[in-house]
């Protein structure tokens, strides 16, 4: 589900070489596939049967502008948890009836730009959250349309920092305040309430988890329909996960995707009610690559390090996570290529600065071009200057064409973000 392949041994992203993008840009660069974006998107719509503006991309996951303006033209809409998030939305052309506001730490100016600007949705994560919203909202003569997130009590995900449904997790009301909270805020001034919502984790690759959380919200429906209340929305979350290792022992692919889709069909069959997705990773992940260069190599007498010119800043999630990323080689190795273990790491002047151990790869020596594979999703959104390195620049493809949608940083805009003190 990728649009990365070789051709007369080289790699490409779509109709580009990948070392062109290396001459002209440099490395490291992210480089983006607009097939694969498209395709991903159509592919959720279609198996889920979701209308596209109820699909909303979570922001967080990749925020480039290129990104976000791809998917704003197929007609989706967007799930952010910050201002930024909202602004950036917009900016890329995603209308504010497009978007839900969701996050457990939105604070009052947050939720004001949210009410003013005319968002869709404010997922509710606190009962302090409903208080402050329905201030700001009758303050200004309107009433929020809002859902409840509640936590389910079901947690799952692909490790235990992205597992967000458990009730150990920070977010979401209590499963067993939901209803009550519900009937509170379906009097509040500034409050119309619409319905619930849930996102128990992510990297999430088998479904009975999801199914357990989703009957759950189920009854809620079922339940609140009872006392009188009127529920419209079903936001089901997002975190539906991606193949880092092709060799995985499950299908992925679209008949994983129309699984997840026909399990939610089946668990809110009869419903009558709105479904909202807020896919991120599925969309984005196998969309892009971090492509870099080896720079230097370290031999040893157990082991041999390829030290390359990206770090843990550009890529944080094997130090964070532990996650795995395939490497593949620019120049195609060829068939009679012997693999061989490398310890591939990066310049940081950190030991968890490793992006694997032991690898098995073809022979590689400095000034060779590789890529870590499934890099779109959060990769370049979880960056940083650790080190005082510069941000590195991002690519979005389409066909034959390519375009810089974030220019490599300046050692001058780096400083430039810097204020001397009076004193000093």
């Amino acid at each position: 589900m990728h649009h990365f392949d070789y051709r007369n041994g080289s790699l490409f992203a779509e109709d580009v070489p990948l070392s062109r993008i290396a001459q002209e840009v440099g490395t490291p660069v992210y480089v983006y596939s607009s097939a694969t974006l498209e395709r991903h998107f159509r592919v959720f719509c279609e198996a889920t049967g979701a209308k596209p503006n109820h699909v909303f991309y979570a922001v967080k996951a990749n925020g480039n502008l290129g990104v976000l303006m791809t998917l704003a033209k197929l007609g989706a809409g967007a799930d952010t948890v910050s201002e930024g998030e909202i602004r950036k939305a917009i900016a890329a052309g995603i209308p504010p009836e497009r978007i839900v506001f969701s996050g457990v730490g939105k604070t009052e100016a947050e939720l004001a730009y949210a009410v003013e600007t005319g968002i869709y949705q404010v997922n509710i994560e606190t009962e302090s959250e409903l208080d402050m919203l329905s201030a700001i909202a009758s303050a200004r003569g309107k009433r929020q349309a809002a859902v409840f997130r509640v936590n389910p009590e079901v947690g799952s995900g692909g490790h235990a920092k992205i597992t967000t449904g458990d009730s150990a997790n920070k977010f979401g009301v209590s499963f067993q305040e939901a209803e009550r909270l519900y009937h509170r805020a379906a009097n509040m001034p500034g409050i119309s309430i619409q319905g619930i919502a849930a996102h128990i984790g992510s990297q999430i690759t088998e479904f009975s988890a999801y199914r357990a959380a989703f009957t759950k919200l189920r009854g809620i429906v079922e339940n609140l329909r009872r006392m009188g209340l009127p529920v419209s929305r079903l936001d089901l979350g997002g975190g539906v996960g991606v193949p880092y290792e092709m060799s995985y022992p499950y299908r992925h692919g679209p008949d994983t995707v129309q699984a997840y889709g026909d399990m939610v069909r089946e668990v809110t069959a009869g419903l009558d009610i709105e479904l909202g997705f807020e896919p991120g990773r599925v969309i984005v992940g196998n969309a892009g690559v971090l492509l870099t260069r080896i720079v230097h190599t370290n031999h040893r007498a157990d082991r041999t390090f390829l030290i390359v010119d990206s770090g843990m800043n550009d890529l944080v999630r094997p130090a964070m996570y532990e996650a795995y990323h395939e490497i593949w080689p620019v120049t195609e190795p060829s068939a009679d290529a012997k693999p061989t273990p490398f310890d591939i790491v990066g310049p940081i002047c950190e030991s968890s600065d490793v992006f694997a151990t032991g690898r098995m790869m073809a022979p590689a020596k400095p000034g060779d071009l590789i890529v870590f594979k499934t890099a779109g999703a959060y990769g370049a959104s979880m960056s940083s200057t650790y080190n005082q390195r510069l941000l590195v620049p991002e690519v979005l493809v389409n066909g034959a064409e390519y375009a810089v949608t974030r220019p490599r940083q300046t050692y001058e805009e780096l400083l430039g973000t810097d204020r001397k003190p009076p004193w000093l």
